[in-house]
């Protein structure tokens, strides 16, 4: 069986769907990943085949059709509308590079991660299954619909009235934090991945201070989003802990000379996530399930309001505090961490959920799932 998996424009959103895609090819079957061409390198370094469909970046889509740069709205719905028609144009911008591979190759099923708005297209022009597999804790349904306002024009082209809905949805939510109007879902296991480097033992193995790690995920370089990266090293940095600061390589040389007690760099979360006592970053979807399938107590701070409801969600829970970024002074990071820190409670819910996605099943389940799927059509 062939099955294509459409991915966007940045690692994170990459890092989310990699473990099917793998178990995809381990079952099997023949696998290609199609996404733009800045990306091309995450992929292929995951084992599994790249194909580009586009030259844009992520950055290209802030700009509108007529060539006008979109401004971020300050209200909180219309946020979420401007988030999704700038997935939808990057969509639109993939989408006629992936009607030409799905003419050439000829996928049997197509995968497309959450926010991969060209997956359905692809799917219904291609006349196969489509399967969504979520990312994280669920985004804001409104994201859809603006995507699919600003797909007008392709959705016309197509034939197409609506967006296409998923034939089989892939959840990663441990089933205590779903929404309860959350659809029906073959639930599947979340398994970290990021690019991998050699392994130091300070990576597996702390001293004897607490270990807090702070993180501001992938996305950030030298030139986007140093300051939100910088900002939550000074404000935990004060605390009397082992200091880890994951982040790129280019980044960590920027933060650089650091104190003996703090380290830099890139750090696989696998590796250093079972060592640490709480983590500190900006609530991204990747980040915020790395810790929670590893029980490590969370500081959340969503700079990005998409973030927020599931957010909220792991608070409620008794697992993670969430700092509403307005609020983010170093006396309000350094005081709920030392809280958490001082409170066993945070540690024993975070490990009860950490068992609970332990129980879902595997990536290997989910691809037995798609293969019934494609076997019956739609």
């Amino acid at each position: 069986m062939r099955i294509l998996f459409v991915a966007g424009g940045t690692s994170g959103v990459i890092f989310g769907i990699v473990p099917l895609a793998q178990a995809a090819r381990n079952a099997g079957h023949e696998v290609f990943m199609a996404a733009p061409e800045n990306v091309m390198p995450t992929i292929t370094q995951a084992g599994v085949p790249g194909v580009a469909v586009s030259s844009k970046v992520m950055h290209d889509a802030l700009v509108d059709r007529r060539g006008v740069r979109v401004p971020i709205p300050e209200d909180l719905h219309e946020r979420y509308i401007f988030n999704g028609r700038t997935f939808g144009r990057y969509a639109a911008s993939c989408l006629d590079g992936l009607l030409d591979l799905a003419d050439r190759w000829r996928p049997d099923v197509v995968v497309g991660g959450a926010l991969a708005f060209a997956a359905p297209l692809v799917a219904a022009h291609a006349g196969v299954p489509y399967v969504k597999q979520a990312i994280d804790m669920g985004e804001p349904r409104t994201i859809d619909l603006g995507a699919a306002a600003e797909l007008g024009p392709e959705l016309e082209r197509l034939g197409l009235y609506d967006m296409p809905r998923a034939d089989l949805f892939v959840d990663i939510c441990p089933p205590s934090l779903r929404p309860g109007d959350a659809p029906p879902a073959q639930m599947m296991r979340y398994v970290p991945y990021a690019t991998q480097k050699r392994v130091e033992p300070w990576m597996y193995a702390k001293g004897d201070r607490p270990r807090v790690l702070v993180s501001a995920g992938s996305r950030v370089t030298p030139e986007s989003d140093f300051d939100i990266l910088s900002g939550l090293v000074d404000k935990v940095g004060k605390l009397d802990v082992e200091l880890l600061i994951a982040t790129p390589e280019s980044v960590a040389e920027k933060l650089r000379p650091l104190p003996g007690h703090v380290r830099a760099g890139w750090i696989p979360l696998h590796l250093a996530a079972p060592t640490c006592d709480l983590v500190v970053h900006h609530a991204g979807g990747n980040t915020t399930m790395g810790y929670v399938s590893y029980g490590v107590p969370q500081v959340l701070i969503p700079y990005l309001p998409y973030c927020v409801d599931y957010s909220r969600r792991l608070s409620d829970y008794g697992a993670a505090r969430m700092i509403d970024p307005a609020d983010d002074s170093a006396e309000t990071v350094a005081r709920v961490c030392a809280e958490m820190l001082a409170t066993p409670s945070y540690r024993e819910r975070a490990r009860a959920l950490a068992d609970e996605v332990a129980g879902l099943p595997g990536a290997a389940e989910a691809v037995t799932a798609i293969e019934r799927l494609a076997a019956r059509g739609h």
